[in-house]
């Protein structure tokens, strides 16, 4: 399994996120507020994305009411931001590539943010498609390794469309076509468990083992970019050793 999506397994287990809940839900009521303005509109039902904005906002505690304003932004109920999506490519420390996806109502800004944290954290802004043949998209549901057995898991992953499903030891990384990620994310749900994270990401076709200083100076600047309020997601084909992930 990549470090990327080790990372974020372990990021969960130490509440990073609740450690940053105003954040946390800065980045969720940006992604409700989209969901909800993209074609299946305002109803959780016939749109998937914003069915997964709205239970990732409850797993997060937040109130109903907000979740509601949110919405009725999205749909024009109520004046709200207009957000744009964008896509950012870079490298880090020893040419490790790193995806970047935001939602900002400020490109100039965002874009101006994001080139700084990579100048200051040993890293450096690309072009578009400098990095991204690296990667596949992909839908990627990591579950916590203790609530069924390999087997058991694997054959429910694939019964609910999943393409493949990877063990690291702790937990469970379930992959599916982009396509088919909220389909097989609800048959997951509606089959009592709770992912530890679900998201659209970019998948490394191959990883970059980093040691020492380089290690660490990825590290802090995987960490900035995620705390960036306008970042909704972070993928990067790097790998550490666990020890270092766990000190992170």
């Amino acid at each position: 399994m990549s470090g990327h999506s080790k990372w974020h397994t372990i990021k969960h287990k130490k509440g990073a996120l609740d450690a940053k809940r105003g954040k946390l839900f800065t980045k969720l009521i940006k992604e409700i507020t989209v969901a909800a303005r993209s074609g299946g509109g305002g109803d959780i039902i016939t749109n998937a994305r914003l069915r997964k904005a709205v239970n990732d906002a409850k797993a997060a505690n937040m109130p109903n009411d907000t979740i509601d304003r949110a919405i009725k932004r999205g749909t024009g109920e109520l004046d709200g931001v207009n957000y744009e999506e964008i896509s950012y490519e870079g490298y880090g420390p020893s040419g490790v590539a790193v995806m970047i996806n935001v939602l900002t109502d400020n490109r100039n800004r965002t874009v101006s943010e994001i080139r700084h944290i990579f100048s200051k954290n040993g890293g450096n802004l690309g072009e578009s498609g400098s990095v991204a043949w690296m990667f596949n998209k992909k839908g990627q549901i990591i579950v916590e390794g203790a609530v069924k057995g390999e087997d058991e898991m694997l054959e429910l992953a694939l019964e609910a469309g999943a393409e493949d499903m990877v063990n690291d030891g702790e937990s469970f990384q379930i992959l599916t076509a982009p396509d088919d990620f909220h389909v097989v994310l609800d048959g997951i749900r509606k089959a009592g468990i709770e992912p530890l994270s679900a998201e659209l990401t970019m998948v490394p076709q191959n990883t970059v083992k980093l040691e020492g200083a380089a290690a660490n100076q990825m590290l802090k600047l995987y960490d900035a970019l995620d705390d960036h309020d306008d970042v909704q997601n972070v993928s990067s084909n790097f790998e550490v050793d666990d020890d270092l992930l766990e000190g992170a």
